[in-house]
This record gives C-alpha cells, structure tokens and sequence, in this order.
C-alpha cells in the first residue's frame, strides 16, 4: 500500500488532532518528576558552537527474528543452527553472505541473511555494527537465575506491548512516564535554546522513545509537516481563539498554543525541505519500492520513504538558519515499520528459507539504511563531517523462539541488532553471541535468549556518542550502573 501523505488537512482533523496534542502535553508536564530530572538538565561542556548530532532509532515492530539476520558460518555451528531451526527457518549455508575476514574475540564467523547484501557492504566498509543479544534486563541474569527467581525479572516478558514501552523508556521497573529519547532532549535542550523546531521528530506518529518533560516530539509524514492549508492572518486569530476558548483556562490556553505554534512549525518546516523534494535529489535512490533480489518480488516499502524525510530534515538541520534552514545542534529521529510479528508465513513453507514475508522486510531493512547512509555521505560537500554525524540503530519489542513452531517463530527475549553510521566502530560484533542450544546456557527452556547485553548498556552507549555527560547517564538510565560497563565501544 502506498503510503498516505498527511501534509495537508482539513480544519476539523487539525482541531481533533491539537487538542489531543494540547491534552497529551498537558498530562507529560509532570512526567519525569520521580526521576528528579529537572535539576539535571543543564547545558553539556563537551558540545561546542559547531557541533551536531542526530540519531535515528529504527523500530521493528513486532518482534524481530534475528537468529535469521546474523548465523553463525563455523560448520559444528551452523549445523547445530540448521538442525534445530529445521528447513522450515533455516537459510542453507550456500546461501547465507558471508562476513569474509572476520573473527570476533571469540573465534566465531557470522554471515548475514541473503536478502541483505548492502548490510554486508556496510559491514565490509567499517560503517555497520552488530551487538548480540541484548534485550530487557533489570540485573544481568544465569540460566540458574532465571529459572530459579533468585534476580527480578523485567515485567511482562513476552508481551509485545509491555516490551515496547520497555525497550522505548529503558527503565523496566519503572511506570512508564518518559522515553529515554525524550529524557536525552530534555538534558540537551539547554544547548539549543529557541529552537525552530522540536529536538525530537517522529515519522510514525505518538511514540514512547521520544516523550519528555520539556521537549514535546512533533510528527510529521513522509509528504512533510501536517499543515492546515489556506489559515492565516484574521483566520489563525479566530481558530487559536475558538480553540482557546478566549484563553478562559490552563487547558483551553494549551489548545490555542499548540494549534499557533503547530501552524508556524509547519510552514517552516515545509519551506526548509523544498530543496531535497523528490527522489532525483539523492545520488542512491531510496526503495520506495523494494525488489527481493533472491525471489523478484517488488513492493512498496513503508520504511524507505520514512528514512528520506529524516535525511531531507537532517539536509534542513544542519543548515544555517540565514541559508532557510534551522540551525539545529541535536535532533533525534522516531521511525517504525511493521510486520515482524511472524509466528506463521515467515517463510513460504519447508525448502523455502531465503524467500517470503521475513526475507522481504530484510530486503526493506538492508536497502533502506544503506540508501540512508549514502545520502548522509551525498551530503558531505554541502557539511563536512555530517556522515560522522548521524547514526542508525535498530530496535524490536524482543527477538523470538530460536526453534521453529512449524511456520515461523513465537515471542523471544534477546535479541540482535544493528548500529550504522560513519562514526561507528564498526567491521565488528559486539556482546556475546549465544550458544545456540534449547536448554543450553543462555536459554530460558525454550529457545528463547537470556539477553547477555542490556539495553541499558545499549541506549547509554548511543548516548555518550550523542552527547550526554557521563555524570548524567544515570539520570536517562537509572539502572545502567547495575551492568558491568555503561559503553560497549561500538561507536
């Protein structure tokens, strides 16, 4: 299905949609206050007048099967891999790209999914890291503590909704008040004061990862900001009036600023990125339709168009606010797409590993952040160092059942995933990969990971890159000193 464009509505949507806004903020004003985060929020010496940053957070929704993106290549583990996954999941090791020359510490080989040849090419240039099995954690936990209840467990385990609010605010035994996105904005909002546009900015709508108590996310589509066409002047006044309710109350105040300012940051958002509009722009196109190499099959990629209007806002925020742009020193980016909750269909059926629903997201996933990596490098002349400047991540509600159910594979915990960017470390593994055995060391008791790697130690690494102190880590991550090391040295 194509994807709808959003950028202009009608007057009466806009209303519904501020005042769900206005409400929304409304109930974040006192979001963060057990975390005491306000008296942290002060400006970072390490950023300087020219400094930027931004990153991308990649959401799998629904639960990613990542014991098919990376497996192992030593011939006694492959074989364990394929006679446990049988051939209704597992790849044929003829098929499977190898990541030739490498060895992690360990003395393991890995290759990636065959779908993903331009994941392999990013790892061969030193531009992609994967981190093993990382996943919710409250404490880092044994088989024997697991399964003996000597540790808490994360809440909810399994539920998809539970672990995406977990894996979004990084704080597991905590109501979910804030994302550790937003909690990040919120800490760097001092060093970008009056900024034209919001430091959090979502291409798929409300999201957990960017809520904060000073910085408010702001969603716009793959056609450009939600705008309201044909508002102005006389009739602003008497909307952001009829809104406000002439300003009779806290609420009615909040209805009337955020349909004023929502107009205002849509028309300039919209004018600063006229100048990338349409694909052309870009020297690699991005997927809007995607083509699965292994099958031919073509379809409309809801991922790619998502990723060039973040390249396009990242073009418009790094540029200078006398070149039309917005000047910005930070931005953090929100994009999701859908359909990784496969417990059947993953594949067409037995013999028929490389192609289908799971084979094609690879396809979208590998093509889609390669494309964004080379239009982050298309931008070098415009702002030297800018390819160094922004990095990808991926994130899941949880991986899933490393044996098959006889279509696909149920609801995991640990999982792996991917870091992209020009400053990332990468060429490298990072974390420890799983013995891949049911009942085996890292398995609760049924092929699902005990994660060896916080998301914690995860987010906190990203973090440190972005920006924040190593005196105020604790602040975004309240349990990070729980874990052996808060940076994992993939970026």
């Amino acid at each position: 299905m194509e994807p709808k464009d959003f950028s202009v509505i009608t007057r009466r949507e806009f209303i519904r949609r501020a005042a769900c806004a206005a409400v929304g903020t409304a109930a974040m004003t006192s979001a963060i206050r057990d975390l005491r985060f306000m008296n942290a929020a002060v400006a970072q010496s390490t950023i300087g007048p020219n400094d930027y940053k931004a990153l991308v957070c990649v959401f799998l929704q629904g639960g990613n099967d990542s014991n098919n993106l990376v497996i192992p290549t030593i011939p006694t583990e492959y074989s364990n891999y394929a006679a446990i996954r049988t051939n209704v999941l597992a790849i044929p090791q003829s098929s499977i790209l190898t990541l030739d020359g490498y060895t992690d510490p360990a003395g393991h080989t890995f290759g990636l999914h065959p779908a993903c040849p331009e994941l392999k090419q990013l790892f061969t240039e030193g531009k992609l890291a994967t981190l093993f099995n990382t996943g919710t954690l409250l404490y880092p936990m044994t088989r024997a503590q697991y399964q003996g209840g000597i540790l808490q467990k994360p809440p909810q385990l399994f539920s998809h909704a539970d672990q995406v609010t977990q894996w979004q605010t990084s704080i597991p035994d905590q109501p979910p008040t804030t994302g550790w996105g937003g909690r990040c904005a919120d800490l760097l909002n001092s060093v970008q004061p009056g900024a034209p546009i919001s430091l959090s900015v979502s291409l798929a709508g409300a999201n957990t990862f960017e809520i904060g108590n000073i910085i408010s996310q702001y969603s716009v589509s793959t056609g450009g900001a939600i705008s309201l066409s044909g508002v102005s002047g006389a009739r602003l006044a008497a909307l952001t009036n009829i809104l406000g309710l002439s300003y009779s109350n806290l609420q009615s105040q909040a209805y009337a600023g955020v349909a004023q300012h929502s107009i205002q940051s849509a028309g300039l958002l919209n004018t600063a990125i006229t100048n990338t509009a349409g694909n052309a722009y870009w020297t690699n196109p991005f997927p809007n339709t995607v083509t699965n190499q292994i099958s031919g099959a073509k379809f409309t990629s809801s991922l790619a168009p998502q990723l060039q209007m973040i390249a396009r806002l990242i073009e418009a925020g790094k540029r200078a606010t006398a070149n039309g742009g917005f000047g910005m020193k930070r931005q953090i980016f929100f994009c999701q797409v859908g359909g990784y909750d496969l417990h059947t269909g993953q594949t067409p059926g037995p013999g028929q590993t490389t192609i289908g629903a799971h084979a094609n997201l690879f396809a979208e996933l590998s093509q889609s952040l390669y494309a964004f990596q080379r239009a982050m490098e298309q931008l070098e002349p415009l702002y030297p160092g800018i390819s160094k400047s922004v990095t990808a991540f991926t994130a899941s509600d949880f991986g899933r059942t490393f044996p098959s159910n006889g279509q696909g594979s149920d609801h995991g915990w640990g999982s792996h995933h991917l870091i992209v960017g020009g400053a990332v470390n990468g060429g490298k593994t990072y974390g420890k990969f799983p013995t891949l055995s049911v009942n085996g060391p890292d398995d609760t008791s049924t092929g699902r990971w005990i994660p060896t790697t916080a998301i914690d130690q995860y987010f906190a690494t990203l973090a440190t890159w972005f920006g924040v102190d190593p005196g105020n880590l604790a602040t975004i991550f309240p349990n990070v000193g729980r874990f052996a090391t808060n940076n994992l040295g993939f970026i």
